[in-house]
C-alpha cells in the first residue's frame, strides 16, 4: 500500500473511532430532517445538469481525483480509469474560477453555509471506485445524479454502495448518507456519469463531536491552503 495513503487511512480510523463511541446512526439517513436544504439543489438539477455539461465539452481539461488529492490514489487512479472532479468548495475553501463556471451552482451554494464542500463528479465509462471511508461523521454526504447513463435493462448504470447496499438512482433524486460507512461506486455503462457530491454540516451532535468537528475541518481548511489544492484543481487551459 502507498505510505501516503496508509498514513491517511491510520489517523482516519482514529478519527472514526471517536465518533464511533458518540455517534449512532444509520448509513442512510433523512433529508428532511438533517439537510432540508438539499431540496433546492434537487428542485435545480437540470439547471445544474447544464452547466455541468457545458464543462464535460472540455472534461479533459478538468483535474483527476488523484491529480488534486495525491493520497487518494489508491481510489482514484487504480484501475487506469478517469474519475475527474470540479472543485467548487472544498472544507469551507471555495475555488474561484470553478465556481463561476457552473453559475446557478454556485448560487445555491453562497445561500446556503452549511455545505462545506462541493464538486461536480465525472466518472468515466467502466470506472470502479472501490470501497472505502471517509473519517468525519460529523460531516454527511448530499449525492445528486445529474446525467446518469442506462444499462441493457433500462436501469441506471452507475450504482452506488452503501454498507452493503446497492443503490441505482435516477438524475435528480438525492441522497444523503454517512460516508464513514464503506462505499464505492461503479459505472457499468459506456458513458460518463456525473453527479454533484457536497459535503454539509452534520446536525444535532453532541457537544464534544461538535467541537471535534470544527477542529478536523478547521485542520483540513488549513492544509488546502497551506498546499495549494486550490491551484491543483482549476481546470487546465486549453
Amino acid at each position: 500500500m502507498d505510505t501516503t495513503f496508509d498514513l491517511y487511512e491510520h489517523a482516519a480510523g482514529a478519527i472514526r473511532r471517536l465518533y464511533d463511541s458518540r455517534i449512532e446512526a444509520p448509513a442512510i439517513l433523512p433529508m428532511d430532517r438533517l439537510f432540508p436544504e438539499g431540496q433546492r439543489f434537487a428542485e435545480a438539477w437540470r439547471d445544474l445538469r447544464d452547466e455541468a455539461l457545458a464543462v464535460a465539452q472540455g472534461l479533459a481539461r478538468v483535474p483527476r481525483f488523484h491529480e488534486i488529492m495525491p493520497e487518494q490514489a489508491e481510489i482514484s487512479s487504480n484501475d487506469g480509469r478517469d474519475w475527474r472532479l470540479l472543485l467548487l468548495k472544498a472544507y469551507g475553501v471555495e475555488f474561484p474560477e470553478n465556481m463561476r463556471l457552473c453559475p446557478t451552482l454556485a448560487g445555491l451554494l453562497r445561500a446556503t453555509p452549511e455545505v462545506l464542500s462541493a464538486s461536480v463528479s465525472f466518472l468515466a465509462p467502466r470506472k470502479v471506485i472501490p470501497e472505502h471511508r471517509g473519517p468525519v461523521r460529523g460531516v454527511l454526504r448530499f449525492y445528486l445524479p445529474l446525467v446518469m447513463p442506462r444499462d441493457a435493462l433500462g436501469r441506471p448504470a452507475a450504482v452506488l454502495s452503501v454498507d452493503g447496499q446497492d443503490l441505482r438512482l435516477e438524475e435528480g433524486q438525492a441522497l444523503l448518507w454517512d460516508d464513514t460507512f464503506r462505499h464505492g461506486v461503479r459505472n457499468e455503462s459506456d458513458a460518463v456519469r456525473i453527479v454533484l457530491l457536497m459535503d454539509v454540516w452534520r446536525r444535532g451532535m453532541p457537544l464534544d463531536m461538535q467541537a471535534l468537528s470544527k477542529l478536523v475541518v478547521w485542520t483540513v481548511r488549513a492544509g488546502i491552503r497551506a498546499r495549494r489544492v486550490v491551484e491543483r484543481a482549476r481546470r487546465r487551459e486549453a
